[in-house]
């Protein structure tokens, strides 16, 4: 999709077909250039598709590092992620460079939470397994001891991390009777979802936990043998937070030998998994979605859509609405944008 040659700034989009409108209105306005292959672009292909341009509009897979930015040159002014996670980006080498960088952080929370709470559902009530045994043919005579999982309602619920997301898990896990607490490095008050513990606490005396953190230099494998090792032999682990912060060898040994009942992944360390023979995919207790917490029509476009505000609201001269947090929502140093008209 390309715009009007005559309009500037130009903006680089690193995908087509995205869902919604956002790109379009875009594109009204400024030079827009997007990636035309069905597959996303290589390293080299997305540093050719933003040479020269003041904006640059992409997906949460796509990285954007020092490489990348350099290749851009020095009139890029913003790089807007359709993602609410931001790991991919080298948000100090950005900044760096007068470079604004945003994400999507309002938009997803509860389309999230629902595949969280799906998650918890599945990996609990070993709902996979029963789907399995039918595709085999082995549902055979009634059983009291087939397909036996352990209970949701009444069961305790740690959230680790409680933002957005988590706050929207605590109110759907309240509608199954579950006790919620939850843990931040920055301690948060008590509300009526949920009170504050302490880490180890919370993965003591947890039924549940689910995993609510961006991946940072800390979070990195927050979640490894010593912690698991904290956690009931009943307890499920969820985590729709980022890969990262879940060590998945750790995991599948904890599984393995019934230290841990269940978990739920929707997210890896490694993504996309494509390999049928996966470990991750053959282990029985754990139940493995692929990145899909935010994926429903109006969610996904309600991200890309909230992506081309915040490219349109810098190259207007205009404050980001979302830029990732402890960045600046303007770029360092100043440039003469297109004005505002009405989007």
């Amino acid at each position: 999709m390309s715009g009007s040659p005559s309009r500037h700034p130009r903006v680089a989009v690193s995908r087509t077909g995205l869902p919604g409108d956002g790109v379009e209105h875009l594109a009204a306005r400024f030079g827009v250039t997007a990636w035309p292959g069905t597959a996303p672009p290589t390293p080299a292909e997305l540093a050719g598709l933003v040479r020269g341009r003041e904006g640059l509009l992409v997906l949460g897979g796509d990285r954007v590092d020092a490489a990348l930015l350099d290749a851009a040159g020095p009139g890029l002014r913003v790089v807007a992620l359709a993602s609410m996670g931001y790991d991919g980006v080298d948000v100090a080498a950005a900044v760096e460079r007068g470079v604004v960088v945003t994400h999507t952080p309002d938009v997803l929370a509860d389309t999230t939470a629902d595949v969280a709470m799906a998650l918890i559902l599945m990996a609990r009530r070993r709902l996979p397994a029963g789907m399995d045994a039918l595709r085999r043919g082995a549902w055979g005579a009634f059983r009291m001891d087939a397909f036996l999982g352990l209970d949701v309602h009444g069961a305790t619920l740690g959230l680790i991390g409680y933002g957005r997301i988590a706050r929207a898990v605590a109110r759907r896990a309240a509608g199954f009777g579950m006790r919620v607490r939850h843990h931040h490095p920055r301690r948060t008050e008590d509300d009526e979802l949920s009170r504050w513990v302490p880490f180890e606490e919370l993965l003591r005396t947890s039924d549940v936990v689910s995993v609510h953190t961006p991946l940072t230099e800390e979070t990195r494998g927050m979640i490894g043998a010593a912690e698991l090792a904290l956690m009931k032999p009943t307890a499920t682990l969820v985590n729709t937070g980022r890969g990262g912060v879940v060590d998945e060898d750790a995991l599948l040994v904890a599984l393995r030998r019934g230290e841990l009942h269940s978990a739920g992944l929707d997210v890896m360390t490694d993504e996309p998994r494509t390999d049928p023979a996966d470990p991750l995919f053959a282990e029985p207790h754990l139940v493995v979605l692929p990145h899909v917490g935010s994926a429903t029509e109006a969610t996904r476009a309600a991200m890309v859509d909230l992506a081309a505000r915040n490219v349109a609201a810098i190259l207007d001269g205009h404050c980001a609405p979302t830029p990732i947090p402890g960045t600046p929502g303007l770029p360092a140093r100043h440039h003469e944008g297109v004005r505002p008209r009405g989007w």
